[in-house]
């Protein structure tokens, strides 16, 4: 955040703040009649149905900018938002971003932060129509609320999964968690080393996927080209563990999910080897891997299958028969929700 052109956020003042972050922001959305500049922003649509999430992002608790820069963690904070509404077959159209900030940033800093928002709401189509913006007394507080539309009868809920229904991944998992971890021993390593030289070598993709997450817009749309809706959906926030019980409960159902097939990439692999820690533990729990876990029905396996990208990782049971991981040697391990919790305690 150091910038030798620093320009105090009180000599602008709030609505100052917001017009220099927001002067030539222009709607491109048809829903979008009134962004930016008023009371309230105007939305319209027509014969949809819409959809509503937000998500609040705390310094020192989601993030840590010792080692996030601000237009990664502005990219990031829109993008799991719009991985909210593709989760629900949905897609994101409009945003609105609230922003509490202390006084060590300056106007220089949030113009860094909205370029990383603005480059994702412009990569994935979506107006920024409105937000606000507070002092703080305890850091970079990020609060943003993603509205989308979905069609009558598409929309994909946690609670339509059924037996016999297969369960499927995109992407692989335990990448993020283990970017993580990789960042967190280096500024361990780092403790305010003037010439300190990161160890990041052959790690990139680690980095970019807990610095720089993607939603899934491409599975989503290759879904509907495939006529396939699934049963149920959510994205992989908190671990697929934890997702897995969010279905299984809302559903009423069971799951067996098997070890062999779930999806993880040759750097997690080598990062998980070198911290000595358990792969598939990680995969399961790591969570922030920000990929689409869905059902489909039992029918739809040869279609599914042919998506890019899109693994079948197991199936729906009956209730009675719990939740599941069965290992490579065929023994089966109960499922707990063991991904991060930012309300547990310590």
């Amino acid at each position: 955040m150091e910038n030798r052109n620093r320009t105090e956020i009180a000599t602008l003042g709030e609505f100052g703040l917001i017009e220099k972050l927001t002067a030539d922001i222009t709607p491109t959305n048809e829903s979008t009649r009134k962004g930016v500049g008023d009371d309230a922003a105007v939305l319209h649509y027509e014969g949809r149905e819409t959809l509503v999430t937000t998500d609040l992002l705390l310094e020192g608790v989601h993030f840590d900018l010792t080692y996030v820069p601000l237009k990664h963690l502005g990219y990031k904070s829109a993008v799991v938002n719009f991985s909210d509404i593709y989760a629900m077959n949905g897609t994101p159209r409009q945003i609105t971003v609230s922003l509490g900030v202390s006084k060590r940033f300056s106007v220089e800093d949030l113009e860094e932060l909205y370029a990383g928002i603005r480059l994702a709401c412009q990569t994935y189509g979506v107006d920024l129509v409105g937000g606000d913006t507070s002092a703080s007394m305890t850091g970079l507080t990020i609060s943003i609320t993603c509205i989308g539309e979905g069609i009558a009868g598409k929309i994909a809920y946690r609670n339509g999964a059924r037996e016999n229904d297969l369960i499927c991944v995109s992407g692989d998992l335990g990448a993020a968690y283990m970017g993580l971890q990789l960042l967190e021993r280096e500024k361990r390593v780092f403790a305010g080393e003037k010439d300190f030289k990161p160890a990041f070598d052959n790690r990139e993709y680690l980095l970019e996927r807990q610095l720089k997450p993607e939603a899934r817009r491409d599975v989503v749309e290759a879904l509907d080209k495939a006529g396939i809706v699934p049963t149920a959906m959510m994205d992989i926030s908190d671990g697929l563990s934890s997702e897995l019980l969010h279905i299984c409960k809302q559903s009423h159902t069971g799951c067996r999910v098997y070890e062999e097939r779930i999806p993880i990439d040759y750097q997690t692999a080598l990062m998980a080897e070198e911290f000595n820690m358990n792969l598939v533990t990680a995969a399961l729990n790591g969570g922030e891997d920000y990929e689409l876990l869905f059902t489909v029905p039992l029918s739809l396996h040869e279609t599914v299958s042919a998506i890019p990208g899109v693994k079948v990782i197991g199936h729906i049971t009956a209730p009675s028969l719990g939740c599941c991981l069965v290992t490579r040697d065929g023994n089966e391990i109960e499922l707990r929700a063991q991904g991060w919790n930012s309300l547990a305690e310590e």
